[in-house]
């Protein structure tokens, strides 16, 4: 006798494994925005999804999570993760993007600020604090991303974040710029504090150069440079792909 509900009771068929389906470590360089890198691997290599684990300013370079096939349902994992950046602020003037790329609307002199002044404000905002995302930015109002609106000369309301410094380390200061290492939680934006820490000081500040050279457990060290990926040979490629069982 034929059991009728045995098609119900068969195992499908095992999926196949796409090898393409992982996590590739990028060394961003300066100039494209993550979405640039994210269209240039999938043309490049012919893989269908791809995505990226946390944004970088077109300015910023270093650690670029991307996520290919599979690897794109590890997006949340990745941008919660704690980041580590080292930057330069320039003390002197405040521009409208609070980075090298806006521009200037106000200056000081920065001439009298010691190391000491710049190190004792770094250390002030370590731990919890709230912090305004700048309206040069791609976070969301109402659906619409607040460097649009900054575009057309308009200010739009915003609410503060919190934020959480692990540190905030002054590595040298050559008057008028400042090199640092930072620590933080995800949505912290560098370059907002740099400004800050201008306007506390009385002189001004924006931030001149950002690289991320870690996001949780990954390092910049283990990321390829993009030139040299988009040379690579799809089999090249594979090489440098971690497996998503790895994450898991």
């Amino acid at each position: 006798m034929i059991d009728k509900g045995s098609r119900f009771n068969t195992p499908a068929p095992p999926q196949p494994v796409d090898p393409f389906g992982g996590v590739l470590l990028i060394d961003k360089p300066m100039g494209p925005t993550s979405h640039d890198i994210v269209d240039r691997i999938r043309r490049t290599f012919g893989i269908k999804k791809v995505g990226h684990g946390g944004t970088l300013d077109p300015m910023a370079t270093g650690l670029l999570i991307m996520l290919l096939g599979k690897g794109t349902k590890l997006s949340n994992q990745f941008l919660g993760s704690d980041k580590t950046y080292e930057g330069t602020l320039r003390l002197g003037a405040a521009t409208d993007s609070q980075d090298a790329q806006g521009e200037i609307i106000n200056e000081g002199d920065p001439s009298g600020i010691t190391e000491e002044q710049v190190r004792d404000e770094m250390a002030k905002h370590l731990g919890d604090s709230m912090q305004m995302p700048p309206m040069v930015s791609a976070v969301k109002v109402n659906g619409v991303p607040l460097y649009k609106q900054a575009r057309k000369g308009k200010t739009v309301e915003r609410k503060s974040r919190l934020i959480h410094l692990y540190q905030f380390k002054l590595l040298r200061f050559e008057s008028p710029d400042a090199e640092f290492v930072m620590r933080c939680t995800k949505g912290t934006y560098v370059r907002t504090l740099c400004h800050d820490i201008g306007e506390d000081l009385g002189c001004y500040a924006h931030l001149i150069r950002l690289r991320r050279t870690r996001s949780g457990d990954l390092d910049i060290q283990q990321a390829l440079p993009l030139d040299q990926a988009l040379k690579m040979s799809k089999d090249e490629l594979l090489k440098h792909i971690l497996p998503l069982h790895q994450f898991a």
